[in-house]
């Protein structure tokens, strides 16, 4: 498969790495030493943003996105995973699935939230369930011309500063129930933050615990239809798994030109440790899995874009965030090794992305519900279906 890039994606390759360099990444300090930046700074970044072109990325055109490609998307999202403190979030994508909310939905959520002017949280995790979600317990009971939700929701990202959230919920219809979206404005009475746990990374924005008690919502919110909940989350996963590893690959990537340039320059015994076998053979393993794991992105991106079918892409989507979530883990801890008692330091990048980088073999689906996926798929379909073979 030729992966030359074309005009209009080196273009975008281009702008968003200008994006990063000029005006996020020297915000990366102050976002450690104070938990988050100050408005005024989000605010002057979001006008940069929207300046760039390169925000709502994965909505079309027609409902007010930038309408990329997913290989467009994957070079953008690149280019941001070189980002530490979670400031490629700044950026913002608007959910995926909110293109099938109604004419109305999409004027009142998806629209403002291209625009930068809403911001959504994806609710679905609860202390019960997290690599289930079948066996979530929030439920929304039918009241006249609505619903009320009552429940809990962990690791809300962006919650703090998002004013809608899409919840998954459980309508009674049978034993298993009818697994729905819900669009529920946060300001809706009964919506209130429980708690805002302290993570390992330092995240510009937090992950809030909710609690959703008698929040009334009116059947007009149901985003996608009754039933539909379960089907459009996975849509949302296989997209972000996609995303994910672009930004392990972009995360790792600066990790290794920083630990090769320091490895250089960082003379002991009178010689750079560059110089050094065990530095070289590091460096060299990590140069050779982030070009293996961009080679399995870009190929399984394409396939997204010519039409791949669902079931196949999201194994496939499965085995990439897989890869390049562990392999960014392995890179990463040898640029920690490189850089000696300073890769410990949280004023280094490489410490920052050690901790970053290490939720993304957790969240969108732990790397064991990744290689569920896969072993279910090849059962299912052969390992021609997932390698490709027989394309």
């Amino acid at each position: 498969m030729n992966f030359e890039l074309s005009d209009r994606e080196r273009d975008l390759q281009r702008r968003a790495r200008a994006l990063v360099e000029n005006v996020i990444m020297p915000y990366e300090q102050m976002c450690e030493e104070q938990n988050g930046l100050p408005d005024h700074v989000l605010s002057e970044m979001r006008a940069r943003i929207k300046e760039s072109g390169l925000a709502a990325s994965n909505i079309p055109s027609a409902y007010g996105g930038a309408g990329c490609s997913v290989f467009e998307q994957v070079l953008v999202e690149e280019q941001l995973g070189a980002l530490t403190n979670g400031l490629w979030d700044v950026v913002w994508r608007p959910a995926n699935v909110l293109v099938h909310g109604t004419p109305e939905q999409r004027e009142e959520y998806l629209r403002p939230s291209c625009q930068g002017r809403r911001r959504y949280a994806f609710a679905v995790t609860e202390a019960g369930a997290g690599s289930d979600p079948a066996a979530i317990q929030t439920t929304a009971i039918p009241r006249g011309d609505g619903y009320v939700i009552n429940g809990e929701k962990w690791h809300v990202t962006v919650g703090d500063i998002a004013d809608f959230l899409i919840v998954l919920a459980r309508v009674p219809d049978g034993a298993a129930g009818l697994f729905t979206l819900f669009l529920v404005d946060k300001d809706t009475p009964g919506v209130r933050i429980k708690r805002i746990p302290r993570y390992m990374h330092t995240f510009v924005f937090e992950h809030p615990e909710f609690a959703l008690e008698d929040v009334y919502v009116p059947a007009g919110k149901i985003l996608g239809g009754l039933g539909e909940g379960m089907d459009l989350t996975k849509e949302w996963f296989m997209e972000e798994r996609l995303m994910i590893a672009a930004r392990c690959l972009g995360g790792a990537e600066r990790g290794l030109r920083l630990a090769s340039d320091f490895a250089l320059n960082r003379v002991q015994f009178g010689r750079p440790i560059f110089e050094n076998q065990s530095i070289q053979f590091m460096l060299a393993d990590s140069a050779t899995e982030i070009a293996a794991g961009r080679a399995l992105l870009y190929r399984v991106a394409r396939d997204a874009d010519e039409g791949l079918s669902a079931k196949t892409l999201h194994a496939e989507a499965a085995m990439v965030k897989l890869f390049c979530s562990e392999l960014a883990g392995r890179v990463i801890d040898r640029c920690v090794q490189v850089f000696g008692g300073r890769g410990y330091m949280r004023e280094q990048p490489v410490e920052r992305l050690y901790r970053d980088l290490r939720v993304d073999r957790i969240w969108e689906g732990t790397s064991e519900i990744q290689r569920a996926i896969i072993g279910n798929e090849i059962a299912k379909r052969g390992l021609d279906a997932i390698l490709g073979t027989m394309r």
